[in-house]
């Protein structure tokens, strides 16, 4: 007897376990544990408060079903506001939930396949799934309720519904894009062609799309609301943010009154609406619409046309203009916009206030929200690109800077709660509150008069400081001095001492404080150095710090060389060095911060290029120029700096150039000009062909350097990858082949088509054809490139470029095929025997 009772004791243990976790799911609890399966056929998960549900669903005639979650006590269950598998349904009635180690939930059909999972990075031992009575279905740790830990969220993969406390937006440091898609039809949840979801491309607004066109805009956050949504508003029943920093954009609400329930949809026909609930006629109700009315479709009267729905017809064009093609807008066709009535002269140009408008789309677009509006007025009338610009936030009488790069379009009139932008035009055009000529003169002159003061103010008290410091007793205690220790001990090895870098030493936790322990949201990018990360230090001084990695190929030797050679360098075009910090392990370089970073990130890139109109190129041309010249002559050393590129090349707040990154430069004494070395360094591309060949560098080599910047600056292409149908030159070969055959000017980047001076430009391209001679000798000093940069003397005639020979495409391609070419700018070594 206890032989047959024993196998039925232990099926019994084994099974009890199994029947209990099933009637816990019937009893519609709030959580799903590991190893319990929610099956479909009634079997649903419910928000401790009832609001919420997740179950098994079907919609109309169709047997197809779908994982979702909907709301339990109103609408009779028919409100689906998230679908799992909305584009895998399950045909039957086979459909399984669990959740599985570590922490993922996975959807199978009948035959055990999946159909969906959510994802996860981390690992929990007793993973639950949990619903929320606002919506939110959740994994995470058993024991760690905090949503910081969460190990996947539904609100993090909405569908058509946006509900109170979801963050619509972008989490910069997960990358998780949080946006809508619309259902295909009522009674089909798969994605419909509609989206919407925060645009991040300048500065940051919600647009809905038709596939990739767009159909609507909201305009830019202005402190108060986005600049086209009027009806945004303060109201009884939800409050609302807009959160735009460095860990994330988002915009989120939450409700003022718990018995109130609204939400936010996406409909079939791409129109956004929020719905409230109303128990009293037991429906949804329309709280309101974003879009608004046919002036809310997208770009409707081109660029420069404004929309006022009281007209008829709605579009117009702003004032002091008129429509492009009269003929065509007269007919109702207002695509090709507006123009303006008096062509802009840059010199001149003023601008015109225009108020009571949503403002233009912002694709294309700077801003700075520490910058005051007449400062933003200055930035933008120094660019020829600027259109226009305005304050970034409207709220507290206005702050910050928002400018236009590009045509504006997508503009419409309000009656109310428009706002106030300033536009560019010719300066007899302007009138009234515009900018005049002589008005115009004078704000400038007490702008540079204010900032000469301000300068002088500032070397005095740094002067000063600096002697103040050089007399004053090093405390292990002061955040300058806790590493001087560890410094001199390396320094002395090297026959240095720490008196000779008259530089400043920040202790490990400042730097660790400053840059949130060094959080990947501060991290700016990184080179052959390491990472390179932004900080703010306790005095809201903004720091770029350097940290060496362990995985560099640069090493102590670079680190102390880019501090012997910088830490006594003063100009106004080489960026700042203001200490470093040795602890352990750890070595880092800390710079001032250049908020514009490098100069590649614009003249590479597609968009951030027409920020760069041709004078300020020509300027950081020429700034580039003086500061190489400072190193080659001016300063006390004489540097080569043998790795000067795009990537290095910072730009500070007014787009004025910066030389950087000094770790492989070389300091010569007395009259040595050249130099030969065993360990070429330098970058493909710019490197000079003495220097990559033979290992010989001189002032020469960053000579040619300079050349090859110079016509990636004017014409937006890398020297490194460039290709051509009609020929496998490189950018340098294809820049003297258009010279030779009197075509230079098509080396231009289009970008600038509007704003360049054909005679600068030419001399700009006839000056970088000179530093690129193949023979050393050949190529200017930097003292005559600034000359010939700042006048109008007849030029020598450049000779054959170095490396003037085409390339051999990689088997298979032909002249006229795509070649796939890395550019990778990291700096590298090669190591050659001699």
């Amino acid at each position: 007897m206890k032989s047959l009772m024993k196998p039925q004791k232990i099926r019994l243990a084994i099974l009890l376990p199994v029947f209990f976790a099933v009637f816990t799911v019937s009893k519609a609890d709030d959580t799903l544990f590991q190893d319990v399966v929610l099956k479909d056929g009634g079997n649903t998960i419910v928000s401790s408060g009832g609001v919420f549900e997740l179950g098994f669903f079907s919609r109309g005639t169709s047997s197809n079903r779908y994982l979702g979650i909907w709301f339990k006590k109103i609408s009779n269950g028919t409100t689906v506001v998230w679908v799992a598998n909305r584009q895998n349904p399950i045909p039957d009635k086979n459909g399984t939930l669990k959740l599985i180690s570590p922490g993922i939930l996975v959807l199978v059909n009948g035959t055990n396949s999946t159909v969906w999972s959510s994802n996860t990075t981390t690992s929990v031992q007793n993973p639950v799934a949990q619903l929320f009575d606002y919506g939110n279905l959740v994994v995470r740790d058993a024991n760690d309720e905090d949503p910081n830990n969460y190990l996947w969220q539904s609100f993090d993969y909405p569908t058509d519904s946006f509900l109170p406390r979801m963050k619509f937006g972008k989490n910069l440091v997960t990358g998780v894009d949080t946006y809508l898609s619309s259902w295909a039809s009522p009674d089909d949840p798969s994605p419909g062609p509609y989206i919407t979801r925060i645009d991040l491309n300048g500065f940051p607004q919600i647009f809905i799309r038709n596939v990739s066109s767009p159909i609507y805009r909201s305009g830019p956050w202005n402190g108060l609301r986005f600049s086209g949504m009027p009806n945004l508003k303060p109201n009884p029943i939800y409050n609302y943010t807009f959160v735009m920093n460095r860990q994330e954009v988002i915009y989120t609400y939450e409700l003022l009154n718990d018995s109130v329930v609204t939400m936010m949809v996406l409909d079939q026909q791409g129109i956004l609406q929020r719905y409230t609930w109303i128990d009293r006629t037991q429906k949804w109700e329309l709280y309101l619409s974003v879009q608004i009315d046919n002036c809310d479709t997208y770009n409707l009267c081109g660029a420069y046309g404004s929309c006022n729905i009281v007209n008829s017809p709605a579009c117009g064009c702003l004032d002091k203009f008129e429509p492009k093609f009269p003929n065509n807008w007269n007919d109702a066709d207002w695509s090709g916009g507006c123009v303006r009535k008096t062509s802009m002269n840059c010199s001149s140009d003023a601008f015109q206030k225009y108020s009571g408008i949503k403002l233009p789309d912002t694709n294309v677009s700077r801003f700075n929200f520490s910058t005051s509006l007449d400062e933003c007025q200055a930035l933008c009338l120094k660019n020829c690109s600027c259109m226009a610009y305005t304050s970034a936030n409207i709220s507290n009488g206005g702050s910050g800077c928002l400018m236009w790069f590009g045509d504006l379009v997508d503009i419409r009139a309000y009656s109310e709660n428009g706002q106030d932008i300033y536009i560019r035009l010719a300066a007899s055009d302007v009138g009234g509150e515009g900018i005049g000529t002589a008005r115009l003169v004078i704000i400038l002159s007490s702008v540079f008069v204010f900032m000469a003061i301000i300068l002088c103010l500032c070397i005095i008290w740094k002067c000063r400081k600096m002697k103040w410091q050089r007399k004053r007793p090093i405390s292990r205690s002061s955040r300058y001095g806790q590493n001087w220790h560890d410094l001199e001990t390396a320094e002395k090895s090297e026959s240095h001492s720490k008196d000779d870098l008259e530089l400043p030493l920040f202790d490990f936790v400042t730097i660790a404080d400053a840059t949130g322990n060094f959080a990947s949201h501060n991290k700016l990018g990184e080179g052959g150095f390491g990472p390179v990360y932004m900080g703010k230090l306790e005095d809201g001084e903004e720091i770029a710090v350097k940290r060496l990695s362990k995985e560099s190929k640069q090493g102590f030797d670079e680190f102390k060389n880019e501090l012997n050679c910088i830490a006594k360098l003063q100009h106004r075009n080489l960026v700042k060095l203001l200490g470093c910090c040795m602890h352990e392990e750890e070595k880092m370089l800390v710079y001032e911060y250049m908020p514009n970073k490098s100069l590649d990130s614009f003249i590479f890139d597609k968009k951030q290029s027409k920020i760069l109109d041709w004078p300020l190129r020509y300027q950081i041309i020429n700034g580039t120029a003086r500061g190489l010249l400072y190193l080659h002559q001016d300063s006390r050393l004489r540097i080569i700096h043998r790795d000067l590129k795009a990537s290095n090349i910072l730009l500070d707040m007014e787009m004025n150039p910066k030389i950087s990154d000094f770790g492989l430069a070389r300091i010569f004494g007395g009259n040595e000009t050249a130099a030969n070395t065993m360990r070429v360094v330098g970058t493909y591309g710019y490197m000079a062909p003495e220097y990559a060949v033979d290992g010989l560098f001189s002032v020469k080599s960053d000579v040619f350097s300079f050349g090859v910047l110079v016509l990636e600056i004017i014409s937006g292409k890398r020297n490194r990858g460039f290709q051509h149908v009609d020929h496998r030159h490189n950018l340098v070969g294809h820049a003297w082949r258009l010279y030779k055959e009197d075509k230079a000017l098509e080396l231009i980047d289009e970008s600038i088509c509007t704003s360049y001076d054909p005679d600068e430009v030419l001399r700009s391209i006839h000056i970088g054809l000179l530093c690129v001679q193949q023979s050393p000798e050949d190529r200017p000093s930097m003292a005559s490139v600034v000359v010939m940069l700042g006048s109008n003397y007849a030029l020598p005639e450049p000779k054959v470029p170095g490396f003037y020979t085409e390339r051999k495409l990689m088997e298979g391609d032909t002249s006229s095929s795509k070649i796939s070419w890395s550019t990778n700018e990291l700096t590298f070594t090669v190591l050659e025997a001699r």
